[in-house]
């Protein structure tokens, strides 16, 4: 990633020194009285449809023309409007302002300088600095950071914080967000007074609600803004803005989520039905699906900011990021000392709370069940635990990492990744963790959230994070635990989303205490488990006990034997299908109605039919809650005397009868 980073930033670079070639440096010919400026995006950014916070592209005005006024006196100033199809999003300071930067004359980007310590070679100089009030965001206009013309020792004119000797200027404002407008206030205009020279203003930070907006079925959907100079109050002067509607990004969706059930997946590792596990038996730690989460584009995915060596894995909370129109490929955007941390928020301007994270969020967790997730992405499956090579100190690596954190909206503050150690591992050495029902172990509908935060990410590849999910629970059928015929259902996205930490109201529009970035949940809802009770269905194709006969049953639980087999134990009831009188109710076999007998592991129970069904005729169906139930039938006269018949009860092979229909595919019974 880091000579991949390197290359982007040379190219940026390379086109800023093309655009200021010519930038302070005087020449032949009459100067304009009309300042003319043109607003381009050299790299419109890719955006996600899923995002609230969404970094435009920089806007650039390249300026030329005006006389340039005497030296010694105040600069003329105007206000510069950007206006955008969707809410500014740009986090708030708390007092009118906002992190949105207006840059003048390309500071601190390294470009070749007319004057030394001038223009490119100026420190960055913020004008409103976190102190200043709401009365006095005029920029460079009174009560503000007035600036004034100079002459330089070369003769060329520039630009200076004093009336009376060369200063540094101040050359960053911060603007102002309104809907979806942000001005910036009181912006000095230093005339060129050459026609071969030019003056650049770069408008950066400004995030957009992308996700208000409509993404076509087919590739990018532009992004336009549209720039406006008006006068200011104050000694204004004339610009003229000759290409003020500029495509300011394009937008699509850029995460596509899957699911694939670790016992139900197909080579290319697509979902072939929810995972099915029986209620009589055991899990611990069993593998059950694997997450994937793919970015539609190379840089959906992003770190906190760049990462380098020195912040080890790019979340680091101290970054600076201060190289005009360099390409840093992360959440955060312009960041630089020059504009210090928001008073009383701490927030810094430009910088993002946290890395992309990726979001699930289990519903329907049946009660008994408890959830694990993998604290690391895995190369493939839940069964492929090796986890892509990561070192803090070569943060800058292309691996595709990401880790578990303690939630949604959990900042990284100045650098420390708020991550879930494991609590257990899997048989083949994966760390996991568990995540906990919002209602405890016993309740029905539970949900559970897991999030994840990208550490490390390639901007050059489209790439896919895969998590595990593992079950546990303990096998209790005559408690019906865990609580069968419920599915358990995923829903994966970005995170954080609303409701949760913030309502979807709120986190579309500019904020001074929501957390950067924030997403819409896209999401449905994918089948992940389901807990099936463990029955056998036994068919006793004739019973009777017409006058002078009787049918005794005799149904056995042979889950004891010598076989390792794990022992179950449940109830049986019997429903009885005839004509001499209708019965179709199921009644309770060898119990009551009241008290149900639950037939334990080995034990053997018996009836008569006349104890269930006085005077029936038909055939019987015997639903018996646990597996390897075996039923026995022996019709005879009173008293055994001229006739009796056994036979041994058939068992339907379908599944339970309560849930799931025979079909109409042929029957395949046996004993």
């Amino acid at each position: 990633m880091a000579d991949f980073r390197k290359w982007i930033t040379a190219l940026a670079v390379l086109a800023v020194f093309a655009g200021l070639a010519s930038a302070q440096v005087g020449g032949g010919g009459a100067p304009s009285q009309t300042v003319t400026c043109s607003a381009t995006v050299s790299v419109p950014p890719s955006l996600r449809s899923e995002g609230m916070t969404e970094l435009i592209g920089d806007i650039v005005l390249t300026c030329t023309g005006g006389v340039p006024p005497a030296a010694g006196t105040v600069v003329p100033t105007v206000n510069v409007i950007v206006s955008l199809a969707t809410n500014v999003t740009s986090r708030l300071t708390g007092n009118g302002l906002s992190e949105a930067m207006l840059l003048i004359d390309e500071p601190g980007s390294g470009l070749t300088a007319t004057v030394a310590g001038s223009g490119p070679a100026a420190p960055q100089t913020s004008c409103a600095s976190s102190s200043v009030a709401t009365s006095l965001l005029v920029g460079a206009g009174p009560g503000g950071c007035i600036q004034y013309s100079q002459t330089a020792a070369n003769g060329v004119t520039i630009m200076s914080s004093s009336a009376t000797a060369v200063t540094n200027p101040a050359n960053i404002y911060l603007g102002a967000v309104s809907g979806n407008q942000v001005q910036f206030n009181g912006i000095p205009v230093l005339p060129t007074g050459t026609t071969n020279a030019v003056r650049i203003y770069r408008i950066t930070n400004i995030r957009a609600n992308v996700s208000g907006l409509t993404a076509g079925p087919a590739g990018f959907v532009p992004l336009n803004a549209s720039v406006s100079i008006s006068p200011s109050t104050f000694n204004s002067t004339s610009v003229l803005v000759s290409n003020s509607f500029v495509t300011a990004g394009y937008f699509q969706p850029g995460l596509s989520a899957t699911l694939a059930n670790a016992a139900n997946t197909t080579s290319a590792g697509s979902n072939t039905g929810v995972f099915s596990f029986n209620q009589c038996n055991t899990q611990t730690l069993t593998g059950t699906a694997t997450l994937r989460y793919t970015e539609n584009f190379g840089t959906a995915f992003k770190t906190r900011v760049a990462p380098v060596t020195a912040q080890g894995s790019g979340q680091s909370g101290t970054a600076i990021q201060n190289i005009p129109g360099n390409i840093y490929n992360s959440e955060s955007g312009f960041i630089t000392s020059a504009v210090p941390a928001f008073s009383g928020s701490g927030f810094t301007p430009g910088l993002a709370d946290y890395g992309t994270r990726l979001k699930a969020v289990f519903n329907s967790i049946p009660a008994g069940v408890r959830l694990f997730v993998s604290v690391t992405n895995l190369t493939n499956t839940t069964t492929n635990t090796v986890v892509p090579g990561f070192a803090p100190a070569t943060g800058n690596s292309t691996n595709a990492y990401a880790v578990l954190v303690n939630g949604e909206a959990t900042s990284d503050g100045t650098g420390t990744v708020p991550a879930l150690t494991a609590t257990t591992t899997t048989s083949n050495g994966a760390a996991v963790y568990e995540i906990t029902p919002s209602g405890g172990a016993t309740a029905t509908n539970n949900t559970a959230t897991a999030v994840w935060e990208i550490i490390n990410t390639n901007p050059a590849a489209n790439e896919t994070f895969n998590f595990g999910v593992w079950t546990s629970y303990t096998a209790n059928p005559g408690s019906n635990s865990p609580t069968p015929a419920v599915t358990a259902t995923v829903n994966q996205s970005y995170a954080p989303t609303p409701p949760g930490p913030f309502s979807a109201a709120a986190g579309v529009v500019a904020s001074a205490s929501l957390t950067i970035p924030r997403f819409v949940d896209t999401s449905t809802a994918k089948a992940l488990e389901v807990v099936n009770i463990c029955q056998t269905i036994l068919l006793f194709p004739f019973v009777t006990n017409a006058p002078g006969f009787d049918t005794g049953m005799a149904i056995a639980n042979t889950s004891s034997d010598p076989l390792g087999t794990s022992p179950q134990s449940g109830t049986c009831d019997m429903f009885l299908y005839g004509d001499v009188p209708p019965k179709t109710l199921p009644v309770p076999f060898a119990g009551t109605a009241a008290a149900p007998k639950t037939v334990a592991s080995g034990a053997v129970v018996a009836d008569l039919l006349s104890s269930e069904a006085p005077g029936f005729t038909g055939y019987a169906i015997a639903r018996c809650n646990f597996q390897y139930a075996h039923g026995f039938a022996f019709i005879s006269d009173i008293g055994v005397r001229n006739f009796a018949e056994g036979y041994l009860a058939l068992i339907i092979s379908s599944g339970p009868i309560s849930t799931s229909p025979r079909g109409t595919a042929s029957e395949a019974l046996g004993h």
